[in-house]
């Protein structure tokens, strides 16, 4: 490659050690910094299908994925008594090879495999950007600053790198928002399924997950005037507003998430971008493309970073025109998952009794509907 280029990559998720990985064995001399003090821990179930199962291969960490799978089966609808109403199988639409694990522990594998290739700060994140044709200056919030030859945007739905780059304006609220929250304890040996009560417009589950349980919820709203992702004590207060009256197991659930000391909240969102690099700057994952809660992201970011570290290695000295390749390619898998979002949310949280009723008479008719809602999988940012 002649002199190493150096990479900086924003965000320590999914896409971002993926992308440190490949980078770091194409020659890059690679830095990940990530905002939060350690890697995520926490998070609802997500898929490693498709184009993400060879890349994991390649990378040597697919036993440990499938040592880290849920083993869940599929969702059952119940009522407010908790008798089912019907039920999604996953069995029937995985294809051979598919994992689905807690998205912590997928994030925490990646960060294992690239760590000994790659300088990873946490911690910290990006405060300021400059760029000119031969690099970026990159400032961070730390007080100390650097030079690269090429940032990357791996930070999610909340990019700062999108942000400083792009400007505001970007992310568009789909009129639903998501929670979820580990609960402890252990589902026992009965059913792997996750049990999922609707009301209109709302949608509570019980998840098993390795080790024990987890709670989602899921519900329609138009956006929250000044809505802030890191304001816990305010996605308290929304949830609890929205699920008041809602039976089942929500009042335990309500409760629980009173004193809740990992929880994920977030705006349902389509990120829509129609570029995704300017200059020596692109976004990967959640950051270029979210259609967040039904995107698929975590096997997107995978394939995504697999194909950007290429296209960079086989142009070192031309990033943007590696950009361009990697965008190029990169979109025919993304464009389509963002289309199916608010299908897919018709499915899995109907606004009206009438379309719960009539989904639940799908199920019964038309089990490949578990194919279009994609299982049951937020995509959190990181």
């Amino acid at each position: 490659m002649g002199e190493q280029r150096t990479a900086l990559i924003s965000g320590a998720g999914v896409g971002g050690p993926t992308l440190a990985y490949w980078l770091a064995r194409y020659g890059f001399r690679v830095t990940v910094v990530e905002r939060a003090r350690e890697p995520r821990s926490s998070g609802n179930p997500v898929d490693v299908k498709g184009p993400a199962v060879g890349i994991a291969r390649r990378m040597g960490v697919l036993p440990r994925l499938r040592e880290a799978a849920t083993g869940n089966t599929g969702v059952t609808f119940v009522d407010a008594n908790g008798r089912r109403t019907g039920r999604l199988d996953m069995r029937a639409v995985q294809r051979p090879g598919e994992i689905e694990l807690p998205r912590g522990d997928l994030a925490a594998i990646l960060f294992e495999a690239g760590r000994e290739q790659a300088e990873f700060v946490f911690d910290d994140s990006i405060a300021s950007l400059g760029q000119d044709e031969r690099g970026v200056e990159v400032a961070f919030e730390s007080g100390t600053a650097r030079r690269f030859d090429l940032v990357i945007g791996a930070d999610g739905l909340h990019s700062v790198t999108r942000r400083l780059t792009f400007g505001t304006g970007l992310v568009h609220h789909m009129g639903l928002y998501v929670a979820t929250m580990p609960l402890g304890g252990g589902p026992g040996q009965g059913s792997r399924d996750i049990l999922l009560h609707n009301v209109p417009g709302k949608a509570v589950a019980v998840c098993p997950v390795p080790g024990g349980e987890g709670a989602f919820f899921l519900y329609r709203a138009p956006a929250e005037p000044g809505f802030d992702h890191r304001d816990t004590g305010l996605h308290k207060r929304m949830l609890a507003r929205a699920f008041a009256g809602v039976s089942w197991r929500a009042p335990e659930l309500l409760e629980r998430v009173g004193s809740a000391a990992d929880l994920y909240f977030d705006s349902v969102s389509r990120v829509a971008l129609p570029r995704w690099w300017q200059g020596r700057v692109a976004l990967l994952g959640d950051a270029a493309s979210c259609a967040s809660l039904f995107g698929d992201g975590s096997t997107l970011a995978m394939a995504g970073a697999y194909t950007l570290a290429g296209e960079l290695a086989a142009s070192p000295d031309d990033p943007r025109a590696a950009f361009q390749r990697y965008e190029s390619g990169h979109r025919r898998l993304a464009d389509p998952k963002q289309r199916g979002v608010r299908l897919a949310a018709g499915l899995l949280v109907p606004a009206t009794r009438h379309g719960i009723l009539a989904r639940n008479l799908a199920l019964r008719m038309w089990p490949a509907v578990s194919a279009i809602t994609g299982h049951l999988r937020p995509s959190p940012s990181p």
